[in-house]
């Protein structure tokens, strides 16, 4: 199976992309740095550097991968994006995570489409933001807590666009 893996080169991608190829899938992974494109190839994926804020990037990496699946890891969760992690200001932190998650997801979505790639998972996270009803082990069925009126609430948001958007165009996001 061919894997186009958005965001191999983060944190969770790149523990993720060899373990597909170790799986015998051929892997392309995206990074946001031409220096990293190295990196990703150790890790047995052919590298690709996209933006995933623009939607012509995005467009043409899907489009030259022609891969049967788009796993969406991408978030800005890292020193050269975000810088150093501010959770006082975690609304202010957080907003390139937020973008790849609202606009990012949408580019992938979209070029998901126009490329007619059959299946689409996206990252999802779930620990401190579920719904404060019920039991306290939560699923994919239990609604977020999007956090109203406080900092946490646009990266919530965000979050629920993921879900939203994803499982709308018959995908799966895994929290």
């Amino acid at each position: 199976m061919r894997v186009f893996v958005a965001g191999g080169s983060g944190v969770l991608g790149r523990r993720l992309v060899p373990q597909l190829v170790a799986r015998g899938h051929r892997v392309t992974a995206t990074t946001t740095s031409t220096a990293k494109l190295g990196f990703v190839e150790q890790l047995g994926a052919d590298g690709v550097v996209m933006d995933g804020l623009d939607p012509m990037s995005v467009g043409e990496a899907v489009a030259a991968a022609r891969p049967d699946v788009i796993v969406h890891q991408m978030t800005g969760i890292s020193m050269a994006h975000a810088g150093k992690p501010d959770l006082k200001h975690f609304d202010r932190w957080s907003l390139p995570t937020i973008r790849l998650r609202t606009e990012g997801t949408d580019h992938l979505l979209a070029a998901a489409e126009a490329t007619g790639v059959p299946h689409f998972v996206a990252q999802g996270y779930a620990n401190w933001n579920g719904i404060r009803e019920g039991g306290w082990v939560k699923t994919e069925e239990d609604p977020l807590d999007l956090h109203e009126k406080s900092p946490a609430h646009p990266a919530m948001a965000a979050l629920r666009h993921v879900e939203d958007a994803v499982t709308s165009a018959g995908g799966a996001v895994m929290r």
